[in-house]
């Protein structure tokens, strides 16, 4: 696509949940930045514009989960192929979990990640680093190191660490040098072997099941390891009611901790799993309606800052055996805003408060100057149609991976335009720059 240093973005409605902005009005992009909303500035002189009338306009949208699967398991996706289902879903900004092969453990690992998604990427993607070598749980990484190659977090991804002392110098550690731990609630030993939430429907399958009491006592530990060290810590993807709970009442008590919630788990349950459904396999699992609707309670009290997509692409035979060999995960990135704008009709959210969990919050937790507009920020900018429909599918969906339980579904909500740095990457009826 031609790249425009001058673009002038007319007539939408541009939401900044940041700085509380909401207003039918223009904004204008001058080379890799915002250079004004509202009125141009002078002296500016669009080099084209693009006609806003009735969309939305708000900051490009920042994931706090999505493997990409590169480098190691280019067979499911690549940096290349899931940026461009990025660009197309609105998404700028990535953070891709640490587990590839090689996992994120040095700093030639995470660049690279960046130096691969500079070249041939379509969206921004920040490598979390590993928080022990080679996610292992045994010994902790060099995260200074990770951290200075790029890393703005550290995870184990979803491998618990079953050594709490381990655990706590790790948090140590990562207090230090200032880093943000992303912690997956999960009790090892209670949760080893476990496919399914442990209740009516693991019991009617036969599956072995992951007890609620897998992430409520993995919760416990963590935030008191949190409170013992001072360490920020993060939890990545809460599935559970009493988790939400434990939340709110440790940040009450001033503890240093965030949490998200991916999409699918709060529309899904275990019913999702009826016939064995594999592409409803996801890790944490999916839970009761009890637990869904906690989720949403505590993302519209804003206990829960952020939803991302937990995207997890796989190649068609990752999911055609029976359900106990084959592998979680959900191909998510394109269903993020469409989800995210079924909560707001439905009255959990305001349209502000939902744009704020999938762009300032998600990058405020990562610690980056994105998912913001105002004059001088990152001109990261997601244009869409709130009312346009369409339906999940292999022919609609741009991503590798087509493993969602949702196809066939109509979802509302489409992009029309991406900017990444003020950079056309997607716009809709136009063929996207390949990645």
């Amino acid at each position: 696509m031609s790249e425009s240093r001058r673009l002038s973005i007319r007539g939408g409605r541009v939401i900044d949940p940041a700085s509380g902005l909401d207003a039918v009005t223009d904004l204008h992009v001058d080379g890799q930045r915002i250079a004004g909303i509202g009125a141009a500035p002078d002296g500016f002189v669009a080099d084209r514009s693009f006609d806003a009338t009735g969309l939305v306009v708000c900051p490009g949208l920042v994931d706090l989960c999505a493997r990409l699967r590169q480098p190691g398991l280019e067979q499911k996706a690549t940096i290349a192929s899931e940026t461009r289902a990025a660009a197309a879903a609105g998404i700028t900004t990535l953070c891709c979990p640490p587990d590839t092969l090689p996992p994120v453990d040095t700093p030639a690992v995470a660049q690279l990640i960046l130096q691969t998604a500079e070249e041939r990427g379509l969206a921004r993607v920040l490598p979390a680093g590993g928080l022990t070598r080679g996610l292992e749980g045994k010994q902790i990484s060099e995260m200074a190191a990770l951290q200075q190659a790029g890393s703005p977090v550290m995870s184990n991804a979803d491998r618990p660490i079953r050594d709490t002392r381990v655990q706590r110098r790790a948090l140590e550690y990562a207090g230090t040098y200032g880093l943000t731990v992303f912690l997956h609630p999960a009790d090892a030993y209670l949760s080893e072997g476990g496919l399914v939430h442990e209740g009516l429907y693991s019991t009617r399958m036969g599956l072995p099941g992951i007890p609620e009491a897998a992430e409520t006592v993995a919760v416990a530990r963590d935030l008191a390891l949190a409170e013992q060290t001072g360490a920020r810590i993060h939890f990545r993807g809460l599935s559970t009611a009493r988790a939400t709970q434990m939340l709110a009442e440790a940040r009450a008590r001033g503890i240093p901790v965030t949490a998200d919630v991916g999409a699918h788990q709060l529309f899904l349950t275990e019913q999702a799993l009826a016939g064995f459904n594999a592409n409803a396999y996801v890790i944490p699992p999916l839970r009761t309606e009890h637990d869904r609707e906690a989720l949403r309670t505590a993302v519209a009290r804003g206990e829960i800052a952020a939803i991302c997509s937990d995207h997890q692409p796989h190649e068609p035979d990752a999911k055609l055996d029976p359900l106990p060999r084959t592998e979680p995960g959900i191909s998510a990135l394109e269903t993020l805003l469409p989800l995210g704008l079924a909560l707001v009709r439905e009255g959990v959210l305001d349209l502000g408060a939902l744009l704020a969990c999938l762009t300032c919050n998600p990058a405020d937790i990562l610690g980056v100057p994105f998912g913001r507009l105002h004059p001088g920020a990152m001109a990261d900018v997601c244009v869409f149609d709130a009312d346009a429909r369409w339906t999940v599918g292999p022919q609609t969906l741009v991503s590798r991976g087509h493993n969602t339980p949702f196809a066939g579904a109509e979802m509302q909500g489409q992009v029309r335009l991406t900017l990444l740095a003020g950079r056309e990457v997607f716009r809709r009826g136009h063929q996207s720059p390949q990645g």
